[in-house]
C-alpha cells in the first residue's frame, strides 16, 4: 500500500490525537507534549521521519513508540509549502 503523504503539521497533529487517546494516558489524564517530526534518509521499513523527546511521558514510552510507527507506516513526511517561503527578517 502506498503511504499518504504528509506536512509535518498534519503528522504532529496525528500522533498527538492517537497519543491521547491510548487508554492509560486517557485515564490518568496525562498531557503528552508531542515534538515535531524529524525527516531523515528512508530507512528500512521505507519511513522517512521519526520523532523524539517526548514531554511528560514517563511510563508511556512503549506505548507512545507504538503509537509513532504506525504512523511512520502511514505516511511520509513531505515539506511544508510555508517551511520553504523565505524569512523576511533574514533569521
Amino acid at each position: 500500500m502506498a503511504k499518504r503523504e504528509r506536512s509535518r503539521h498534519v503528522i504532529k497533529e496525528e500522533v498527538s490525537r492517537r497519543i491521547h487517546q491510548i487508554d492509560e494516558i486517557a485515564d490518568d489524564g496525562a498531557h503528552i507534549q508531542v515534538p515535531d517530526p524529524e525527516p531523515h534518509h528512508r530507512d528500512t521499513w521505507g519511513r522517512n521521519w521519526d520523532m523524539e523527546r517526548f514531554g511528560n511521558a514517563r511510563g508511556y514510552e512503549q506505548s507512545i513508540r507504538m503509537v509513532v510507527d504506525e504512523v511512520r507506516d502511514e505516511f511520509d513526511l513531505v515539506d511544508d509549502p510555508a517551511s520553504r517561503t523565505p524569512n523576511p527578517f533574514g533569521d
